[in-house]
C-alpha cells in the first residue's frame, strides 16, 4: 500500500515537537472522587460512633465498675456457690440449645433450599417467627403448651416430666429463642453453590449421605459454623423467654445467670450483677473474635 507506506517514512515534523502544552486542569473525574471520599469518610465517623456509643462506651462502663473495687472482690463474687450454679445452668442450656439447633438447622435448611413443596413458604416465615416474636411471648407460649394446663402437660405428668418451671423448660425456651439463626447462615449458601456438583455426585454413585458428608457439608461449614457462635452467643444471653418459664428461677436450682443477675441487681447487690454480665459479655465477645480469625480471609 504505497499511500500507507509514504506515511509511515514521512518523518515528524520538528515544529509539532516543539509547541508547549498548555497547564490542564484537573480531569473532571477527580471531583466526585473527592467527593466519594468526604462521604466515605462521613459514613465511617457515623457508624464508628454509632457503634462506641450504643455498645463500646457502655459496656466500658460496666467493665470499670466491675473492678472498681479491685479484682479479689470480682473474683469472691464469681465463686460464690449460686453463681457458679447459675452459670452451670447457662452453660449446660446453651449447650443443648446449639447442639439441637445445629441439627434442627443443617436439615431445614437444606429443605427449603433442595426441595419445593406446598407451605415452603410458610416455613420459612415460621422459621422466621422467633427472630420477631417478644422472649416473653415465647416464655407464655411454652407454658401453654408444656404447662400442666397446658396441651401436652396431661401427657408429660403421665409420664414424670417437668418441663415448665425445670431445666427443659429452660432449654426448650433458649432453643426457642435462638432457632433461626444456624438456619438463616447456611440458606444463602446452599443456594450460591448450587447443586452441580451434588449431582455429578449422585450420577458418579455416591449416596446421600456419602453426597452431603463429602460435598455439601465442606461447602457449609464455615455458615455452620457461623450460625453456631450466633446461637451460642444468643444462648448465653437469653433473659425473658428463660424468666418467664422458670418464674424467675430458684437460686441454686433453676436460676440462669441472666435471671441472677437481675436479682442481685434489684437486691443492690451491684458488683455481683457487674461481674456476671462481663463475664457473659467476655464469652459473647470470645466466641466472634474467635470466628472472624478461623473463618476464611475471602469470606470476612
Amino acid at each position: 500500500m504505497p499511500e500507507v507506506e509514504s506515511l509511515a517514512a514521512d518523518p515528524m515534523p520538528e515544529e509539532s515537537a516543539a509547541i508547549p502544552v498548555p497547564a490542564t486542569k484537573p480531569h473532571r473525574s477527580l471531583r466526585p472522587r473527592r467527593r466519594r471520599s468526604s462521604s466515605t469518610l462521613a459514613l465511617r465517623l457515623v457508624a464508628v460512633g454509632y457503634i462506641v456509643i450504643l455498645i463500646v462506651v457502655p459496656l466500658a462502663m460496666v467493665a470499670q465498675r466491675t473492678f472498681a473495687q479491685g479484682a479479689g472482690a470480682v473474683w469472691e463474687r464469681l465463686t460464690e456457690a449460686n453463681m457458679v450454679h447459675a452459670f452451670t445452668v447457662t452453660a449446660y442450656a446453651a449447650a443443648y440449645a446449639v447442639i439441637i439447633n445445629t441439627v434442627f438447622g443443617i436439615a431445614v435448611a437444606l429443605l427449603l433450599v433442595r426441595y419445593r413443596f406446598p407451605g415452603r413458604r410458610l416455613l420459612s416465615t415460621f422459621v422466621d417467627l422467633p427472630l420477631s416474636v417478644s422472649p416473653i411471648v415465647a416464655g407464655l407460649a411454652l407454658i401453654f403448651a408444656y404447662g400442666r394446663n397446658g396441651w401436652f402437660g396431661p401427657a408429660l405428668d403421665a409420664a414424670g416430666i417437668d418441663v415448665i418451671f425445670a431445666f427443659p423448660g429452660i432449654v426448650l425456651a433458649t432453643v426457642f429463642v435462638s432457632m433461626p439463626l444456624v438456619v438463616r447462615e447456611i440458606v444463602p449458601v446452599l443456594e450460591e453453590i448450587g447443586t452441580e456438583q451434588e449431582q455429578a455426585a449422585t450420577v458418579l454413585g455416591a449416596s446421600w449421605f456419602q453426597t452431603f458428608r463429602r460435598i455439601t457439608l465442606p461447602s457449609i461449614k464455615w455458615a455452620v459454623a457461623y450460625g453456631v457462635v450466633l446461637a451460642l452467643a444468643r444462648s448465653l444471653g437469653e433473659f425473658g423467654a428463660v424468666k418467664v418459664v422458670t418464674a424467675g428461677g430458684v437460686a441454686g436450682s433453676t436460676q440462669s445467670v441472666t435471671s441472677l443477675v437481675e436479682e442481685r441487681y434489684a437486691e443492690f447487690d451491684e458488683l455481683s450483677a457487674y461481674s456476671a454480665s462481663l463475664v457473659l459479655a467476655a464469652a459473647t465477645i470470645l466466641c466472634l473474635i474467635v470466628i472472624t480469625i478461623i473463618r476464611p480471609s475471602h469470606q470476612k
